[in-house]
């Protein structure tokens, strides 16, 4: 379950939906009522990629570099 608050939810409306297609979804106010939001699609939940929750790399490899690689990979093959 993930918990926005009123104004998360508000400016990050996509988001929020995205998460309630995966899990549910809390949002409260500052009055604490408390609003459960899910999703209605029963069995059409996106199917998430194994790489979503890969974190990236920290590299100073600059896209030429990476594509003179790639280009040199098959020119071997």
């Amino acid at each position: 379950m993930k918990i926005f608050n009123y104004s998360e939810a508000r400016q990050n409306f996509s988001t929020v939906l995205n998460t309630a297609l995966k899990e549910e979804v809390v949002i409260t106010r500052k009055d604490g009522n408390k609003f459960k939001l899910t999703s209605i699609n029963e069995g059409k939940k996106k199917e998430e990629s194994p790489l979503e929750h890969i974190k990236g790399i920290k590299t100073n490899i600059s896209m030429n570099d990476i594509l003179a690689a790639i280009r040199e990979s098959r020119e071997r093959q």
